[in-house]
């Protein structure tokens, strides 16, 4: 009788409450498309963060007689006009491509955030003056803004971080603010207000995390297009530059050698789009999953 009114008991005690994480990723697992994006960009890491133990070559290493030999059981994406392995220097090139993107849309959505947190909590003349410098910013294309700052900065792979992330302050800053005017009039703020919560833990600890699912969903994104942006950048000379085997510094050396040596361009080029395509799938299912219509 004891073990029946006991089982009585747990089955009625109310379940915990499921997760947040957990409900996305269980609203991702049902987006075959975006689960393929999220294996493909998580092997990429892998891969790339394992270049020394999984790179034939040193990616540095020139062969004057393998140069510019196509695809083999030797070199299985070729090699460069220097006689150096691709396939080892596209290995290397993902640590500078991809953790440019994750850095500079880390600094950026990190202090857009923070600036649309205050514009959008204040409101008044803080925001309107907050909001005609982010308009001063957005009024200039992004990819000229980005090669004005680079230009004034100079080349390299710092400096190349912070010209992307001047670039998406605005777009993270918009995100936020209009998301906390939506929340800032809510219940639980006047509830908060109420006690005396100061306003900076309103805005860390009771704002932000009702508001900022857009911006993840942005942030994806976001990586796909620094990673292009960057490649632009070091294509044209002014991001990184070689002999560091950046994606876009290799596409820039091997376009003089495009027609008798194609494989130089290929191999660098499938690595972008492959890059792009699986952040992409991953957007697209993390919008999905975020939605508020499809929370149950």
């Amino acid at each position: 009788m004891m073990v029946s009114v006991t089982n009585a008991a747990v089955s009625a005690a109310p379940r915990k409450k499921q997760s947040e994480f957990m409900r996305v990723m269980r609203q991702m697992r049902k987006n075959k498309l975006a689960m393929l994006g999220l294996i493909i960009f998580i092997a990429e890491l892998i891969i790339v963060l394992l270049a020394p133990f999984i790179s034939p070559y040193d990616y540095t290493a020139m062969d004057p007689i393998a140069i510019r030999q196509g695809p083999s059981l030797q070199h299985w994406f070729g090699t460069d006009d220097l006689g150096r392995d691709i396939f080892s220097r596209i290995l290397y090139g993902g640590r500078y491509s991809i953790t440019m993107g994750l850095f500079s849309v880390a600094i950026s959505t990190t202090v857009g955030m923070s600036i649309g947190a205050v514009a959008g909590y204040f409101g008044g003349q803080v925001d309107n003056i907050i909001m005609r410098l982010l308009d001063i910013i957005q009024s200039l294309p992004a990819m000229l803004l980005t090669i004005v700052i680079s230009a004034v900065l100079g080349s390299g792979y710092g400096n190349t971080i912070l010209a992307l992330s001047v670039n998406g302050l605005p777009a993270a800053a918009r995100m936020l603010r209009a998301q906390m005017m939506r929340e800032r009039d809510n219940e639980y703020i006047e509830a908060a207000q109420s006690i005396n919560c100061s306003k900076f833990r309103i805005i860390v600890s009771h704002l932000i995390p009702n508001s900022f699912s857009p911006n993840i969903v942005q942030a994806t994104m976001g990586v796909a297009n620094m990673i292009v942006m960057a490649a632009s950048l070091s294509f044209i000379g002014l991001g990184v530059q070689p002999p560091t085997p950046e994606w876009g510094a290799m596409l820039s050396g091997a376009r003089q050698f495009i027609r008798q040596s194609p494989h130089m361009v290929i191999f660098p080029g499938l690595a972008i789009a492959i890059t792009i395509l699986a952040l992409n799938l991953m957007g697209d299912g993390l919008r999905d999953a975020l939605d508020p219509k499809l929370k149950r």
